[in-house]
């Protein structure tokens, strides 16, 4: 009785053996590095950093066209105005001399026209003369120009 019980035992132990020896190359071969899940892991990892780089990349290049779009936006509420305001300015002026500027307004300036100098001043200003109101040569029609070519830029 000894004896069987001896080689069943034995027979346990050598079975216990090779399980733990399969056991033991299928868990190498799991954390192998090149093939196994450990390999796997290694690259899951590799790609989080590469995530992380261009989440990091995105949420600046977002960040600074929000900037962008906030000064961008600034500069139109601005213009608006302006244009508002020339708009109500347009009103105030004679009918002759809105369409005298609305004509001058529509023909297209020259490209190679350079900006005049302005006239120096002699001893004595000269008085307006009647037929300037009638042209619409005024001095809100002007600054009208002025303010649409600051507004053009």
């Amino acid at each position: 009785m000894a004896l069987i019980s001896d080689i069943l035992l034995i027979a346990g132990a050598l079975g216990a053996t090779l399980y733990c020896y399969v056991l033991a190359r299928r868990l190498r071969r799991l954390n192998d590095l090149e093939k196994g899940m450990g390999g796997a892991i290694a690259v899951l990892s590799a790609q989080v950093d590469d995530m992380t780089k261009v989440l990091k990349g995105a949420q600046f290049s977002a960040k600074s066209s929000t900037d962008s779009l906030e000064g961008l936006t600034g500069r139109a509420e601005d213009v608006a105005r302006r244009l508002e305001l020339l708009v109500a300015a347009m009103h105030d002026l004679p009918d002759d001399a809105v369409s005298d500027a609305t004509r001058k307004a529509s023909q297209p300036a020259p490209a190679a026209e350079a900006p005049r100098p302005a006239a120096p001043q002699t001893a004595a200003p000269k008085p307006a003369a009647p037929a300037s109101a009638e042209t619409g040569d005024t001095e809100p029609t002007v600054l009208f120009r002025r303010n649409a070519r600051e507004a053009a830029e």
